[in-house]
């Protein structure tokens, strides 16, 4: 079995190596292909088995803010630097958005990311959702339009992207995913640096079988208390 802690490195090992090359990804097509046919079937499975799940949710979220949505969007950035529209479930207020000015002083995370613990925009329902990441599930959708993959680097915030690097943009070479090797590795506790060397070294050295252990891992933190997502 694949150990991923074993598979982390430092930036300092591979910062200096030459940029990963649009043709270099493109020659995997035979997973690429198998890649695309696991997504379609797990993200037509997952909708239909979490259709309950989608129902409950849905009620609690209105049960609080009976005059806010049920779901969300984001403009995010996909592969080659596309801009899409990424689906969640709402776990903030309805002018988070306007908020956030106020709050960047308290972000908890350096590089291009705002991440705050204790974030006053997020509802009740919103802390249970995040903590056990239920509120991603909407991104199945995504998943389904191709758009996204099941696994894959975490598509970015267009704000994020005006800050990366050319050594930070490799992470955009690829479909951006629902899950990856940065949210099983620590997530939260990790800062940027750290999950663009994590999303790296997954581009390099993705295959089926590492997808298939980053979904089963990921599976089983949703079933837990997850302290590495807020």
């Amino acid at each position: 079995m694949i150990r991923l802690k074993a598979m982390r490195f430092e930036q300092s090992e591979y910062a200096s190596q030459p940029l990963l090359s649009k043709e270099t990804v493109r020659k995997k097509s035979i997973y690429l292909f198998t890649k695309r046919i696991m997504d379609l079937f797990g993200g037509f499975l997952g909708l239909l088995l979490l259709l309950p799940v989608f129902i409950v949710v849905a009620i609690l979220i209105k049960l609080e803010d009976p005059k806010g949505p049920v779901f969300f969007y984001q403009i995010r950035v996909g592969k080659e630097g596309k801009e899409f529209k990424m689906y969640k479930f709402r776990s903030m207020v309805t002018d988070a958005e306007d908020r956030l000015k106020e709050l960047l002083q308290y972000n908890e995370v350096s590089g291009a990311m705002f991440k705050m613990k204790d974030d006053p925009r997020i509802t009740k329902i919103g802390k249970f959702i995040r903590r056990t990441s239920i509120d991603e599930l909407p991104q199945l959708f995504n998943v389904i339009s191709g758009n996204m993959s099941l696994v894959g680097p975490r598509p970015p915030l267009p704000r994020e992207v005006l800050e990366y690097s050319n050594y930070d943009k490799q992470r955009l070479l690829v479909v951006p995913g629902c899950t990856g090797l940065w949210q099983v590795s620590g997530r939260n506790h990790l800062n940027f640096n750290q999950m663009v060397e994590l999303d790296i070294q997954y581009i390099i050295k993705r295959t089926l079988l590492f997808d298939i252990v980053i979904i089963f891992k990921t599976v089983i933190m949703i079933f837990k208390t997850n302290d590495g997502a807020y």
